[in-house]
């Protein structure tokens, strides 16, 4: 009964609200609402995986190693073997294909040590949790512009780990460098220089006396913050540090983007072994020549100087044919006296037949 009463009320209502023109707010979500909030989830979706692409260089890995601890640390093996990877923290192990950053989770795989022969180390077999820092080829990651010059472009990724962009890796269709003011430029007095320098400890990075610039707008490479996404396109390892080789060109391992060595063509043809590289002439020979230039003033001594070499080198060439063609023909006419000697020893022999 009081069911009935109070859809009865309910009923009346509703037909004084019509009957006066006002609608009831509706409980229902609007098709335009749900589609926002679709696509707000979405973007969320994508964005966290935007966030973890830059993440993906850092992974954990179970490693076991075999490790022979000092005699010092005999009565305490975790702390000798825990100090022995504290020191291999923040360098290049090839082994785990990355930088480690920390450790954790030790374990001992045997439940005791083994000394062999006189060496006082204790081996001991080991596992452990080493977080890695294992950037790979072909890898999206950003890094901080710390120094920018016409051939590089510096970037520290984490601040922590060094990475270069090569000239032949930077879009120079798109950006070009630009030149900073010089330090004992006059147009710049000590208070530009003190707020550049203000500015730069602020970003926290150093622009190395110029920039790169949109060629169009004039921006600055890189966001707001000096932050710039590259590709990974080379590792360096030196000293067990790790550094990148980095790419911000569309399509970064394209041979087009690979330098070519500039190649030195040859003006001038080789000289033979045999040739002289300078001509020698006697002193009388120049003094004549000054003489003669003296008398003259039609030519300059330096040009009859040149013109007389030019002169002595085609009369050695000259005299160095004629030796080559006379040793041509003298072996001709050798040639010529061996095969008629032959000839003549075989007619002998073929007589000698004959005789027989």
């Amino acid at each position: 009964m009081s069911q009935q009463v109070g859809e009865h009320k309910g009923k009346k209502r509703k037909h004084a609200a019509a009957e006066a023109g006002v609608t009831e707010p509706s409980t229902k979500r609007s098709k335009k609402d749900k589609d926002a909030k679709r696509l707000a989830k979405e973007q969320s979706k994508v964005d966290k995986g935007k966030s973890r692409a830059t993440d993906d260089a850092f992974r954990v890995v179970r490693a076991s190693l075999t490790v022979t601890v000092p005699p010092v640390f005999a009565a305490d093996l975790r702390g000798g073997v825990e100090e022995m990877l504290d020191s291999m923290l923040m360098r290049y192990i090839p082994a785990l294909q990355g930088v480690v950053l920390a450790h954790d989770r030790l374990e001992f795989l045997d439940k005791s040590a083994t000394i062999k022969a006189d060496c006082p180390f204790a081996i001991c077999k080991v596992a452990f949790d080493a977080s890695v820092w294992s950037p790979q080829v072909g890898m999206k990651l950003a890094g901080k512009i710390n120094l920018c010059s016409p051939d590089h472009i510096s970037l520290l990724v984490h601040r922590t780990f060094n990475v270069s962009i090569p000239r032949h890796h930077i879009t120079t269709d798109e950006y070009e460098f630009e030149y900073g003011p010089a330090e004992n430029d006059p147009e710049f007095g000590a208070s530009e220089a003190t707020e550049n320098q203000a500015a730069e400890g602020a970003e926290g990075h150093v622009e190395g006396g110029g920039r790169w610039v949109h060629k169009l707008t004039g921006t600055k490479l890189g966001d707001s913050e000096g932050y710039l996404e590259f590709t990974v396109i080379g590792l360096t390892i030196a000293n067990q540090m790790l550094s990148l080789v980095g790419s911000i060109q569309p399509d970064p391992f394209s041979p087009a983007h690979v330098p070519i060595a500039p190649v030195t063509t040859a003006t001038k043809p080789a000289k033979s072994a045999s040739r002289p590289d300078t001509v020698m002439m006697s002193e009388k020979e120049v003094d004549e020549m000054i003489e003669e230039g003296d008398d003259s003033d039609d030519e300059d001594p330096f040009q009859k100087l040149g013109r007389m070499a030019d002169e002595a080198e085609a009369k050695e060439r000259r005299a160095r044919e004629e030796a080559e063609e006379a040793a041509r023909k003298e072996k001709k006419r050798k040639r010529r006296e061996s095969k008629a000697q032959e000839g003549d020893a075989e007619e002998k022999k073929s007589k000698k037949k004959k005789k027989s």
